[in-house]
């Protein structure tokens, strides 16, 4: 049914007037051994900027030397987390140099009482930058669970000011807000165009741990919820558990070069764009962990975003639809990605060995020139490999790999998902 309305859609197309080219790209430890009590008594009587607390086992590193050790705080920083050995003797440490240093073990006896250990960085410790130690003692200590120098967000590891709350460490930079399972319609402005795409999120989504997210597009002539009945790979989330966008192109096509579509100012670069950003804000995304696939002219916009945003996706697997010629598709990606291409011998909407396209306009290159153009931009030097309908280059730059899978006498249709997901899974972005 797709390539039907596609075959249509694209005759209906064919007297466009179309673009001229296929606008692609284009952060002073001291010496001290015996964490906390030694840190207050090196700090003497007057609060100096002694080592008391730029422990190298206390956990007070930066924070020690900015708001620990130099005010003689017996080496416990604002923090608390990175509190000497326990924080109680960051407090006794910190009385005798003076009332300065009085202070700063106070505010170490509050965020490192419950801590045996020589630093604070397990649960506690690892607090805002200047104010209480990221340095080599927090690393092995066991600070108290309700310790003050964690940063929310980032684990621990973040800038972020002393009297912040920190929340024991956590891993996470994830509100732990959960959005609702299913689909929903979304709408988001792109320039003075608004556009609108299907968020599905899995049952099991928490928004306590970071998710992959994947963008499905459409063939030409389709529509989000077309391809979401018909890709496979909203089964695939479900069972995964990442979150999957399905988004609805303007006159049912994307603006990928000079062929295809009524509206050639529409910004789908942006689209993509804006729609990664928004579930960043709203999601807990993995963002190393993005990417694309699509079916038809949907495949068309995979290679694209991978030779413009190549940033932002770790990879992606088109269907049916290959590179154009260099001089119609200028491709220079900002780092080499990983691509899995699926196409059929006997496709006569995208021909499998390239040429001239439906519209008599643009000019593929066919899937075995696409699959040599990527391993020339991608830098492999391997021979391929062969795993049942597909064929592999995996040595090549940064780690990535192309792959193309083809069925023989298959015509124009979507790829199998499983084997596309199996793909694109085993890539981050750097």
């Amino acid at each position: 049914m797709v390539a039907r309305n596609e075959d249509r859609f694209i005759t209906r197309l064919v007297t466009i007037t179309c673009l001229a080219g296929f606008a692609l790209g284009s952060w002073g430890c001291g010496q001290s051994a015996s964490g906390g009590g030694t840190g207050g008594n090196g700090s003497g009587t007057g609060g100096s900027t002694a080592t008391g607390g730029t422990s190298a086992t206390g956990g007070a590193s930066s924070g020690g030397s900015s708001s620990g050790g130099r005010t003689g705080s017996g080496g416990v920083s604002a923090s608390g987390g990175s509190g000497l050995d326990g924080g109680a003797t960051g407090g006794t440490a910190g009385a005798t140099g003076g009332t300065v240093g009085a202070s700063g073990g106070t505010v170490g006896a509050s965020g490192g009482t419950t801590s045996p250990g020589s630093g604070g960085r397990a649960t506690g410790g690892n607090s805002a930058p200047g104010s209480g130690g990221r340095a080599a003692g927090g690393s092995s200590g066991r600070a108290g669970a309700t310790g003050s120098g964690g940063t929310p967000a980032a684990g621990g590891q973040g800038g972020g000011p002393a009297t912040m709350t920190g929340t024991g460490g956590t891993s996470s930079a994830c509100s732990g807000t959960p959005l609702p399972a299913g689909n929903t319609n979304r709408t988001i402005q792109i320039g003075s165009t608004s556009r609108t795409y299907i968020l599905h999120v899995p049952s099991g989504y928490t928004g306590t741990k970071p998710v992959p997210l994947v963008l499905d597009f459409h063939a030409l002539g389709g529509s989000g919820s077309q391809e979401q009945s018909s890709s496979g790979y909203q089964a695939i989330a479900d069972k995964q558990g990442f979150i999957i966008l399905f988004p609805n192109g303007i006159d049912n096509a994307w603006n990928i070069g000079p062929c295809c579509t009524n509206s050639p100012d529409v910004d789908d670069l942006g689209f993509a764009k804006g729609m990664v950003a928004a579930m960043v804000a709203e999601a807990c995304i993995d963002t190393k962990r993005v990417y694309a696939t699509g079916f038809s002219m949907g495949g068309g916009m995979c290679q694209y975003l991978a030779c413009n945003a190549a940033d932002m996706f770790a990879a992606v697997a088109p269907s049916s639809f290959d590179l154009l010629v260099p001089d119609e598709e200028p491709c220079a990606p900002s780092r080499p990605i990983s691509v899995l291409a699926y196409r059929g011998t006997a496709d006569t909407t995208v021909p499998y060995a390239g040429g001239l396209g439906p519209s008599g306009r643009i000019t593929f290159l066919g899937a075995q020139g696409s699959f040599q153009r990527w391993a020339t931009i991608d830098g492999c030097t391997s021979a391929t490999t062969t795993d049942g309908d597909c064929t592999y280059q995996s040595t090549c730059s940064a780690g990535v790999e192309i792959g193309l899978c083809v069925k023989q006498g298959g015509g124009h249709a979507p790829g199998d998902a499983n084997v596309g997901w199996a793909f694109l899974s085993k890539f981050t972005l750097p």
